[in-house]
């Protein structure tokens, strides 16, 4: 009997954050001195943080 592999029952949820100000989260890349660096900035009040969660 064939089941399905695991990969394939996992549902795929992306998680939408927000800030205290109410703009949305987005996550960014940014080049500063040769090395790539991910920022979370909100889009109202262009707040950038190190992880989404650090908006709480």
């Amino acid at each position: 009997m064939g089941s399905a592999s695991k990969n394939s029952r996992t549902s795929v949820a992306t998680q939408k954050f927000f800030c205290s100000c109410g703009g949305e989260v987005v996550m960014k890349t940014l080049f500063e001195s040769g090395k790539l660096k991910n920022v979370a900035e909100c889009t109202k009040c262009k707040r950038t943080e190190r992880r989404p969660k650090d908006f709480k």
